[in-house]
């Protein structure tokens, strides 16, 4: 009969190998509390206004995100969307040679510069963001747009029926995850379709010119799960001014900037999640990563 490991020994053991793992690169081990589950090695690479995230059996073998699509004035809600964007330029900063950092600039037309820190990790990407305003006049910068792309994520993207991907996609209402379209969905607007959730705090004038929701999202998560369910992506700012549903078959969480006054800069970071595993393991991250924002009663 064999002998059982002394305790002190097993544990040693265990210590060991986690260790192994952090060195060799492998994704920290899940199931401990504040160590939510990871997913692969992500990388990253921005050209041409298209930051495209790819990683180990990622579906579609990449994750294309329109970064950034636009950066909004308030008063929008019912608005022609060209009075409402204001011009900016993004430029790559650095990439390093491993495609785990991306650095941009965007400058806008009115002065304020926003300077952003992208990195890839295991089943997610980081953004640091900060915007400055180094000119002697208030910007009306209010919020702005990364539009992830998920028709090929989804299974989606040669359905001729752009909302087939709906159904794979989530947010939470009442503090339950809830798939689109949701309950109460809005139909009316200046554009149509699609559909906003106006975050909390947020002036109701001051988002994106489609249908509005009448309801709150209880956290700032908004996401999809992959054509067979295996995987889940999903994307949080804080602070963020809307979770946006759109027609190009992409979804968005756009993150707020609140206006800038002479020589004010401010903070925002993000995140994307791709990962394996259904939307409640991504959940468990976000809470990690989002105390405030995933806990407080936002209703």
């Amino acid at each position: 009969m064999g002998r059982f490991p002394h305790p002190f020994a097993l544990g040693a053991l265990l210590i060991l190998t986690e260790i192994t793992l952090a060195v060799a690169g492998a994704p920290p081990v899940a199931g401990k509390p504040g160590n939510p589950p990871a997913g692969p090695q992500l990388s990253i690479r921005w050209e041409n206004n298209m930051l495209t995230i790819t990683g180990p059996g990622l579906p579609g073998n990449e994750m294309e995100v329109w970064y950034l699509e636009a950066y909004c004035r308030p008063g929008s809600t019912d608005r022609e969307w060209e009075e409402t964007v204001i011009g900016h330029k993004t430029s790559l900063i650095e990439a390093t040679p491993d495609g785990r950092t991306v650095k941009l600039q965007c400058k806008l037309t009115d002065g304020v510069t926003v300077d952003h820190v992208i990195t890839a990790g295991h089943g997610e990407v980081d953004f640091q963001i900060v915007a400055r305003n180094p000119t002697a006049k208030a910007s009306r910068a209010h919020w702005a747009q990364p539009c992830v792309r998920v028709g090929v994520f989804t299974g989606t993207a040669d359905d001729p029926d752009k909302d087939a991907y709906l159904g794979n996609c989530f947010v939470y209402l009442d503090d339950e995850h809830s798939s689109l379209p949701t309950t109460d969905w809005a139909t009316k607007a200046r554009y149509v379709p699609g559909q906003v959730w106006c975050a909390p705090g947020v002036d109701r004038n001051d988002v994106n010119p489609r249908p509005v929701n009448p309801h709150v999202p209880s956290n700032g998560l908004i996401g999809c799960s992959s054509a067979d369910g295996s995987w889940t992506m999903a994307i949080a700012f804080e602070p963020y001014q809307e979770l946006f549903q759109g027609v190009i078959r992409c979804i968005h969480s756009d993150f707020r900037i609140g206006g800038l006054q002479a020589g004010e800069s401010k903070k925002i970071r993000g995140k994307i999640y791709l990962q394996p595993g259904g939307p409640d393991s991504v959940l468990s991250r976000y809470e990690v990563d989002f105390p405030d924002q995933a806990k407080k009663d936002l209703r």
